[in-house]
């Protein structure tokens, strides 16, 4: 991995570039659906609300299909990891069919929507794999086999795989798919706009007023205008708005993503994980010329907790080339998504008092298949036809909380552990000499934590440290070169601009 500077980074995003972008809106603009978020979630209920009738506005804060969603491994599954043995346990056997029900759903409509528009996204009928290297974890996937057969799945145990390497065990579950997901949503967003929606990109939402109707203050590089709409829904990974306290139900996750060509008759055909060495997950995708690309990620951290992730880019890429030999990097990212303290997304209403501010948040890794299911849901919520899963996907339960509290409180205790912390004195860190180029480092300058970052030409780049969302101390990805959040996973660029939420202003510039 001696060739950084000239590897690409995601995938998807190189090999579907975006087009010009859609402009902010004009003037104040009113519809019957405003959408915040242009990733999976968003742009699956812009097209259900549009295809039911409803006019529709996407705001997007950057480009449409280019954050999360730009950034995953593109399996479209229901089968999510060790899922079903845990829904059968903690929410009982009616939750784990539901679960199953809704995802598998999801995929379906994401087949109908591709033959519909006549998209060629690299759609690929698979099989998804949950598999265990080490013998002792066998039980665990015969448990899991189990229980995804009963909650209506096509899945078995096997001790078998296309694998080059053995393995103790594996769930496997028939009638997956993968395809390119930019492909795929950029010809929804062509949809969209074809049905009469609008998608404004480089607008960023900053402002709800709930009310008869709710109105949105969005802002754009030249200008702030005003989005009335009788519903709006709330897509943005984390969500912007804290009125629901959703983010002490939310714990932020970031994986690494390395890619490599494979000859394509040494790649695997299925979609694999596993839980074991922090997470191992893989897929091939087609390259062409008798070639498959190799995508392999995990090593996950909460961000701003991640030590040396060039380390753990390392570390990944050696265990790819460990088992499929010698590979040539080609393409390597940085994927982020939040659990939600039971793992079931929270998808429906924003708070309890409300009926026409929507949210979809909580995937935990699985946002592809989540996010068309949140957007079929939603979009029949609005109609005013509840699906079968609304309850169990509801953002208003609590007794799944009750049951998960063991998740819930180690989420707060490590959120208060940064939150109080951060505000504590602390022993002299490192001092503004101490940082190298491409590096930064919280250090303090006039009694103020600040962020520092010191470029390639040497030159000081100076902020406020604290996040602009609840006030934590950020910390320096140098991998990367962006100042995360430990406590709700905010990020921003070297100069202090937003580049993932729930913070919607950027860190504050000081002097040195």
């Amino acid at each position: 991995m001696d060739e950084q500077a000239h590897l690409h980074g995601s995938y998807w995003l190189h090999s579907a570039p975006p087009g010009d972008p859609e402009p902010p809106p004009e003037g104040p603009l009113t519809v019957d659906v405003a959408v915040v978020g242009a990733g999976i979630a968003g742009l699956s209920t812009a097209w259900e609300v549009a295809r039911r009738g409803r006019s529709v506005a996407v705001l997007e804060a950057d480009r449409i299909a280019a954050a999360v969603t730009g950034h995953t491994t593109a399996k479209l599954t229901a089968q999510h990891t060790l899922v079903y043995d845990r829904l059968r346990r903690t929410r009982g056997p009616e939750a784990a069919r539901l679960y199953a029900r809704s995802q598998t759903d999801a995929i379906h409509r994401a087949a109908e929507i591709a033959d519909l528009l006549g998209v060629d996204c690299d759609w690929e009928d698979t099989a998804a794999y949950t598999y265990a290297e080490d013998p002792a974890r066998a039980d665990d996937l015969r448990a899991e086999a189990k229980a995804a057969r009963e909650a209506g799945l096509a899945a078995e145990f096997v001790t078998e795989t296309e694998l080059r390497f053995p393995v103790a065990g594996a769930v496997r579950v028939a009638d997956q798919a993968q395809f390119h997901p930019r492909k795929y949503l950029l010809a929804v967003a062509d949809g969209i706009r074809r049905l009469g929606g609008t998608i404004h990109e480089h607008t960023r939402v900053t402002r709800l007023h709930e009310g008869e109707p709710c109105v949105l203050t969005a802002r754009s590089p030249a200008s702030e205008t005003q989005v009335t709409a009788r519903h709006v829904v709330v897509a943005t990974h984390y969500p912007v708005f804290d009125r629901a306290l959703l983010f002490t139900r939310l714990s932020p996750r970031r994986e690494l993503v390395v890619a490599a060509p494979l000859d394509a008759t040494d790649a695997p055909r299925g979609m694999y994980i596993t839980p074991e060495r922090n997470t191992r997950s893989l897929r091939t995708a087609p390259l062409g010329d008798g070639h498959r690309l190799l995508v392999v990620t995990g090593e996950h951290f909460t961000p701003g907790t991640g030590g040396d992730v060039e380390e753990r880019f390392e570390r990944l890429f050696g265990w790819a080339t460990d088992h499929f030999g010698e590979l040539t990097l080609t393409h390597r990212w940085a994927t982020q998504d939040n659990e939600s303290t039971d793992t079931v997304p929270l998808v429906g209403p924003l708070h309890p008092g409300t009926q026409n501010v929507h949210v979809a948040t909580g995937f935990g890794g699985w946002g592809l298949s989540s996010g068309i299911m949140a957007g079929c849901l939603i979009a029949e919520r609005i109609a005013g036809r509840p699906s079968p899963w609304s309850d169990l996907y509801d953002p208003r339960r609590i007794a799944s909380v009750v049951r998960e509290g063991a998740a819930f409180l180690k989420h707060q205790a490590d959120v208060a552990r940064h939150f109080v912390g951060d505000r504590l004195p602390t022993p002299s860190g490192p001092s503004v000499d101490d940082i190298a180029p491409g590096d930064g480092a919280v250090v303090r300058v006039s009694g103020e934590r600040c962020a520092v970052h010191r470029d390639e030409d040497g030159k000081l780049h100076v902020l406020s440290a604290r996040c602009t969302h609840l006030g934590c101390l950020v910390a320096f990805n140098r991998a990367e070169r962006a100042w995360e959040c430990p406590c709700h996973g905010s990020r921003f660029d070297v100069h202090g601009g937003v580049v993932q939420g729930p913070a919607n202003d950027p860190l504050e510039p000081r002097d040195l």
